[in-house]
């Protein structure tokens, strides 16, 4: 099953939580906690997603190598130019998906396009 969002004038976050019940199967009526659901999630129009200022300056990535002085921090500005909105937008559900061996297969069936 395909589902396709259009994240036009839509929040980061609302796309993502919506994208994220699709992924996850919440949404069919044989939904099992222990198995990915065989659907594909269409995210069109990342680029036109609406982002306030204040968000695009002062939300911040961090990752953390392991090693001392190994904290790197990017803003979510300065992550849309390098990478593009659609990191921006699988991170955000990446988040939202459960902490187990099931999120990387879930997250294959993502697909974003700006």
């Amino acid at each position: 099953m395909i589902y396709t969002i259009d994240a036009k004038d839509k929040t980061i976050g609302k796309v993502a939580t919506e994208a994220a019940r699709f992924l996850i199967g919440k949404n069919i009526t044989g939904f099992k906690r222990n198995l990915s659901p065989s659907v594909t999630v269409k995210i069109t129009n990342a680029s036109h997603a609406r982002i306030s200022e204040k968000k695009r300056d002062n939300k911040v990535y961090k990752r953390y190598s392991g090693y001392p002085g190994g904290l790197k921090e990017e803003t979510l500005k300065s992550l849309a130019l390098r990478r593009g909105y659609g990191e921006v937008f699988k991170r955000a559900i990446k988040g939202m998906l459960p902490k187990n061996k099931l999120q990387a297969k879930m997250l294959k069936n993502l697909v974003i396009t700006e």
